[in-house]
C-alpha cells in the first residue's frame, strides 16, 4: 500500500526510466482554493501500446517479466477514484507518456503529500542517467527543480558526488520552507529582516 503521494511519483518515475525516457516531468499542484491536488508525470519513452492502455490499471497485469502482479499504477488509479478525482493515460509509442490523476484535496481517504525533498533526493539516485524537471505549485507558489539546469551549472562534476548532493540538499530544503512560508501568508526571510530591524 502506498500512503504518500510521494511514493506513487517515485514509482511512475520508475516506470519512466524502464520505459527508455531520457526526460521526465513531473508537476504536482496542491491548490487549496479548488479543493485539489493533481499530479501529472510526462515522460519521452517508448509509450504504451493502445491496447494497453486500459490494462495497466489491472492490478494483474504487468509488463514486467519477472512479476507477476503490477500494482503501482492500479493503486494510485483506485486511491483517485476513492478521493473523488480523475485519473487518465495518455500515450503514444515511440513517443511518450503522460500519467494524470486528480483528488479531492479534502477527501478523508486522500493520502498526504509526503516528504517533497526525500522524494527530490530518490529521484536524483533513480534517474541518474536521466534528466528530470520537477513542478511543485502551491497556491500561489512554485518550487521548480530541474537536473538540465543543475548539470550545466556544476559543468561535467557528477550529481551524485558528495559536495553536490549536499549543496542540492541544501537548494531543495531552502527552496520549500520558503514555499511553505509564502504559502502562510508572508516570506519568513523578509519577516525576519523586519523583527530585526525594529
Amino acid at each position: 500500500m502506498m500512503n504518500e503521494l510521494s511514493l506513487h511519483i517515485i514509482d511512475l518515475v520508475q516506470n519512466s526510466v524502464r520505459a527508455k525516457a531520457k526526460f521526465i516531468e513531473i508537476i504536482l499542484v496542491d491548490d487549496e482554493k479548488r479543493d485539489e491536488i493533481l499530479l501529472v508525470v510526462k515522460d519521452d519513452g517508448k509509450g504504451i501500446r493502445n491496447d494497453e492502455i486500459e490494462k495497466v490499471v489491472d492490478p494483474f497485469y504487468t509488463t514486467k517479466k519477472k512479476k507477476k502482479v503490477g500494482l503501482g499504477i492500479s493503486l494510485l488509479y483506485q486511491t483517485t477514484l476513492q478521493c473523488d478525482g480523475d485519473f487518465k493515460i495518455v500515450s503514444a509509442e515511440n513517443k511518450g507518456t503522460i500519467v494524470f490523476a486528480k483528488f479531492k484535496r479534502s477527501h478523508i481517504d486522500l493520502p498526504p503529500i509526503g516528504n517533497i525533498e526525500d522524494t527530490l533526493l530518490s529521484l536524483l539516485i533513480l534517474t541518474d542517467s536521466v534528466d528530470f524537471k520537477f513542478v511543485y505549485r502551491k497556491n500561489n507558489t512554485n518550487f521548480v527543480f530541474d537536473t538540465r539546469k543543475i548539470k550545466k551549472f556544476i559543468e561535467g562534476v557528477p550529481v551524485m558526488h558528495p559536495e553536490v548532493m549536499r549543496v542540492l540538499k541544501k537548494y531543495i530544503r531552502d527552496g520549500l520552507r520558503s514555499m511553505e512560508n509564502k504559502t502562510k501568508g508572508g516570506n519568513f526571510y523578509a519577516k525576519s529582516k523586519e523583527s530585526k530591524n525594529s
